[in-house]
């Protein structure tokens, strides 16, 4: 069964295109990287359920027309339309500039324990503040309180996806900041 934390929002179903079962989507990820995914995820019901891609052609720099494995018709792919597309955290590495630890987007370490060089535990990546200059992780502590941590590539030592461990060099004093 696929869970929440294994996924990442990547775009949204538009509407049906043609009678063929195409639909149209706005997607936040390049082409090239959509068509190596190796299936898209849709929460229906309740339940995130994947979605296979047969084809994938751009329509405009944002917008995709997408036709999925098994659907056929326009009816059968109205039911896709207004749901948010997701991408499987494992699959997913986008090579970008504007990406930073090693090309995956921030939030895709949200859920990932911060430890700092000498192994002392900082706390759990809980949310990423993009609306500055500099990203930001939102860092939740076990005693409830909360910090923040710039979110750069030059703090970030390693990262460990199957521990979701992290390990940064932090300033000395930055975590007094916090306080």
């Amino acid at each position: 069964m696929i869970t929440r934390e294994e996924l990442i929002l990547i775009g949204h179903y538009n509407k049906p295109h043609g009678v063929t079962g195409e639909i149209s989507a706005t997607v936040e990820v390049d082409i090239d990287v959509l068509r190596q995914l190796s299936c898209l995820v849709s929460e229906m019901d309740g339940i995130f359920v994947p979605f296979f891609v047969n084809s994938c052609r751009p329509k405009s720099s944002e917008t995709v027309l997408l036709t999925i494995d098994g659907i056929s018709s326009e009816q059968e792919v109205s039911r896709l339309v207004n749901h948010d597309i997701f991408a499987l955290k494992r699959d997913y590495r986008q090579e970008s500039e504007d990406e930073d630890a090693d090309g995956y987007p921030l939030d895709f370490f949200i859920g990932f324990e911060i430890r700092d060089t000498d192994g002392t535990t900082i706390g759990t990546i809980t949310d990423v503040d993009e609306q500055t200059e500099n990203a930001i992780f939102i860092v939740s502590r076990d005693d409830v309180s909360e910090l923040m941590v710039p979110a750069s590539d030059d703090l970030i030592v390693e990262f460990d996806l199957d521990k979701k461990l992290m390990v940064m060099d932090l300033p000395q004093g930055l975590l007094d900041l916090n306080e």
